[in-house]
């Protein structure tokens, strides 16, 4: 492997184009140069400097030899400087994967504590719909598994490039948003069964897990919802709800912000419930904005009733 260090005086000796004003830039002596010069041609098994007259010249191969050194000598000194901000949490890149409803809920006030508390961190969110869609290869990442009953990673497959440890955040059931003169309006809870005849509302244009288990638990109750729109997401199919267009069916997390002439109500299935977790990527769990991320999730997903 090529010393860094002679990459970073061959550098100065190309820029200046003499081993003396390298010296000089680097403060060694030029026989130390020299020296550098000729253990890095030695490494490469190229001939990066060449006599003319009484100086040297860099031959093709040894300026392309100091570009590609400079690039790599540029990420060195970012990495150096990625090591020290994870081993501090003072900055760095925070990458977070959630989906809609989560991001809604919890993320607001997540952010918001660790924008606070590490001011130098950046955070990137990305949405993912999916679970194990690695967009981005986030560092932290909030999915909804297929099966309340899943407890394993399904990127920690043999040979994977990153492993993650993977925990349950919450259980939640499904609720119905029905208009608030809907006959069913005033239960306390209502079964699948209930809304048999009702025109639905769909909310998951991505077709992700939520609406799976939705169908799934229809059909356990012996029928499929027969949806009479598709709404883009859970506010505008709320807003349809309101004008008595139809019900709609949904997480009880995303049943936030609801318009003033609806009303939810709690779904009893068994089966209408999904189980949302957290996954982290194993290299980063001793950082310290991401042991603070998970805290505050952990915290933020609790159940409050």
């Amino acid at each position: 492997m090529v010393d860094p260090h002679r990459l970073h005086v061959f550098r100065a000796v190309v820029q200046t184009g003499s081993i003396n004003r390298a010296a000089v830039r680097l403060g060694y002596t030029a026989s130390a140069v020299s020296q550098h010069v000729s253990a890095l041609q030695r490494e490469t098994g190229l001939t990066l400097v060449e006599r003319r007259g009484r100086g040297i010249v860099a031959t093709a191969a040894g300026v392309a030899v100091a570009e590609r050194a400079g690039r790599v000598l540029d990420h060195l000194a970012d990495f150096d400087g990625v090591v020290d901000d994870l081993r501090t949490g003072r900055t760095g890149t925070l990458r977070i994967g959630t989906f809609s409803s989560a991001n809604r809920a919890w993320l607001p006030r997540v952010v918001a504590a660790l924008t606070e508390e590490f001011p130098q961190l950046r955070l990137e969110l990305t949405m993912i719909e999916h679970r194990g869609q690695l967009t981005g290869d986030p560092d932290l990442e909030i999915y909804v598994a297929e099966s309340v009953r899943a407890d394993r990673d399904p990127t920690a497959a043999e040979g994977a490039a990153d492993a993650y440890d993977l925990e349950p955040l919450r259980v939640e059931d499904y609720v119905v948003v029905v208009p608030s003169r809907h006959p069913l309006a005033g239960r306390a809870s209502v079964d699948l069964a209930d809304l048999a005849d009702e025109p639905w509302i769909d909310n998951d244009h991505s077709r992700g897990p939520c609406r799976e288990i939705v169908m799934s638990a229809a059909a356990s109750a012996g029928f499929a919802p027969r949806f009479r729109l598709q709404a883009p997401d859970y506010t505008s199919a709320f807003d349809y709800v309101e004008q008595g267009v139809g019900v709609t069916v949904l997480p009880r997390l995303g049943a936030i912000a609801l318009p003033p002439g609806t009303v939810m109500i709690p779904i009893r299935d068994a089966a209408a419930r999904r189980r949302i977790m957290l996954r982290v990527k194993r290299s980063m769990r001793t950082n310290p904005a991401v042991m603070r991320a998970s805290a505050l999730l952990r915290a933020a997903s609790a159940p409050t009733d």
